[in-house]
């Protein structure tokens, strides 16, 4: 039976079908035109299997893609190829003539093919992602209700560190219940705030009229509602991903990677990275590496690849908060580099090695081991306990080991 070869030029209403026979994409091609509905995706579906398909590749277009790969997965070997890796040369576009240059590219290997996970990875994707999506409208409502602040001249950024703490959440609707006396407003402040009384009270002295109150209550039901959101999803994650908390419970022992980094990880790498063969092809899937623009031997740009956005969105925070946990290898890494390279530079490539140790503990299976100065046996303790606590929030096992600490010469 000769196998054949099926590429997919995909459109919102219209997929456009080449069949190729052999290993070389010889012979008479065969071509179909179907719809994107589920009983046209069926018939498609049927047709190629009626052809002895047994290669399935089709272009990445937009998010119009998904529905054709679900109807075709587990019948086919599918392959999804960048885009731009198929282009044809200008003035010699054509659907189908697309289709047939993505089976000869992709026996070729000329195709750029883009990585998709297993179906029960891209649930936990669609969990995590969502839950980043509803951290930056947290983070949104929050820059609207502090310009909403400025316009009424309350200062209650200035004299608080967390807005939507419990302070500046019980001022904000003591505000929207109509208390404008500064005085009672600086009562409801925690007694641990950093704040002289005096400066609380000038801060909190503003002018604030209806219209004001009506903004800052819907701000105030926006959060609540993102919130409650944001609650429901992490228990939503923790189901998802519970037959994998033992390699979050890994990563999580890294400085700068908590739970939730670690959920975020397993989620779009896998819970072994099994996708990558080195850790140097994880970086470079993720966009932390150097790139290379390379023209007669010299290289024009080292600028870093796009890449995963959530993975590099993740790792640039893991990063900041791994250079600032005292006595860590990070920590020392980063003060090296900070003099040659600046602060930006050498962030990026703290979160460059946090790649490397996550692809290791991931795909290899193993722990993490600190090899920077002595730490704090009380600051040790306290980190395990706020590990321990995020577990038990998430529905996992608390069992943590200590962190082994080993010190090295600087």
């Amino acid at each position: 039976m000769v196998r054949r070869f099926a590429g997919i030029d995909i459109h919102k209403r219209v997929l456009m079908v080449v069949v190729l026979e052999g290993l070389d994409g010889g012979g008479k091609p065969l071509r179909g035109r179907f719809g994107t509905t589920t009983a046209e995706l069926a018939q498609l579906s049927a047709w190629l299997l009626d052809h002895n398909v047994f290669h399935v590749v089709m272009e990445s277009t937009a998010q119009y893609w998904r529905p054709v790969w679900l109807a075709l997965e587990g019948h086919f070997r599918l392959a999804l190829a960048q885009a731009w890796s198929n282009r044809a040369p200008r003035g010699k576009k054509a659907d189908y003539k697309d289709a047939e240059r993505l089976v000869r590219r992709y026996l070729a290997n000329e195709l750029t093919l883009s990585f998709v996970p297993d179906p029960e990875q891209r649930e936990m994707r669609i969990v995590m992602r969502r839950r980043t999506q509803l951290t930056r409208d947290r983070v949104r409502i929050q820059n609207q209700t502090e310009s909403l602040l400025e316009e009424t001249r309350i200062k209650l950024s200035s004299v608080v560190s967390d807005l939507f703490g419990a302070t500046g959440i019980r001022i904000l609707e003591a505000l929207v219940q109509g208390e404008t006396d500064p005085q009672k407003l600086a009562e409801l402040a925690d007694a641990r705030i950093q704040c002289k009384p005096k400066d609380l009270v000038d801060a909190l002295t503003g002018v604030v009229t209806e219209v004001h109150r009506g903004i800052l209550k819907q701000h105030l039901d926006d959060l609540k509602l993102v919130d409650a959101q944001i609650e429901d999803l992490a228990k939503l994650a923790g189901e998802a991903m519970k037959k994998h908390s033992d390699a979050i419970t890994r990563l999580a022992q890294v400085p700068g990677i908590g739970v939730i980094a670690g959920q975020q990880i397993v989620a779009e790498a896998g819970p072994t990275a099994s996708a990558f063969d080195s850790a140097a092809q994880f970086s470079s899937w993720i966009g932390t590496c150097p790139g290379r623009n390379e023209s007669a031997e010299e290289n024009h740009s080292s600028r870093c690849p796009k890449g995963n956005m959530y993975l590099r969105r993740t790792l640039c925070q893991a990063a900041q908060a791994a250079v600032r946990t005292k006595n860590s290898f990070f920590e020392q890494k980063f003060n090296r580099l900070k003099v040659k390279l600046g602060y930006s530079k050498a962030i990026w490539a703290i979160a460059r090695h946090l790649s490397v140790v996550i692809w290791k503990i991931l795909h290899q299976g193993v722990d993490y081991i600190e090899y920077g100065g002595l730490t704090n046996p009380k600051a040790l303790q306290r980190h395990i306990q706020r590990l321990k606590k995020q577990l038990r929030q998430l529905g996992y096992s608390d069992e943590l080991k200590p962190v082994q600490v080993k010190a090295v010469g600087v």
